[in-house]
């Protein structure tokens, strides 16, 4: 499982012109999930993820994380995280695990996000998708789920 996290001042999602997610000062976060993945990658991710210390304390250090914050989350499904590129120009996505297995393993991921008490927000599973972000810092952080 792999995410890409992103520290932002405000995040957005809408689907066919309609707003269906809105964070303020948090995180976003872009979701893959690959052939193998479990509920064990979903819990450990997104355990990561709160806890990240990415946020600066009174002296401008990286030392306080999500949960320390109170920050907002806005999580969005994205298989194309596992596009290989190494040959041709078409990516190939045949790492990126079917709707079938990745559904069920983002809603846990997302479960296991909510069960933080932070405010968590979602695009939807499968959709197209417009994703607003307005990256702080910029901070972005690739964080993958163990090896197996």
């Amino acid at each position: 499982m792999r995410a890409v996290v992103q520290r932002v001042s405000r995040g957005a999602v809408s689907i066919d012109g309609e707003k269906k997610g809105e964070i303020g000062g948090g995180l976003v976060i872009l979701l893959g999930i690959k052939h193998g993945d479990a509920e064990a990658d979903a819990k450990y991710l997104a355990e990561k993820c709160v806890n990240l210390r990415i946020f600066a304390d009174g002296d401008g250090k990286f030392n306080l994380s999500a949960l320390d914050v109170g920050a907002e989350i806005l999580v969005i499904s994205q298989f194309t995280l596992y596009g290989d590129t190494r040959k041709g120009r078409r990516p190939s996505f045949i790492e990126a695990a079917p709707p079938e297995i990745s559904e069920p393993l983002y809603e846990k991921f997302v479960e296991n996000i909510r069960q933080s008490g932070l405010k968590v927000e979602t695009g939807e599973f499968g959709a197209m998708m417009l994703v607003e972000i307005y990256n702080d810092g910029p901070v972005t952080l690739i964080v993958e789920s163990k090896e197996k």
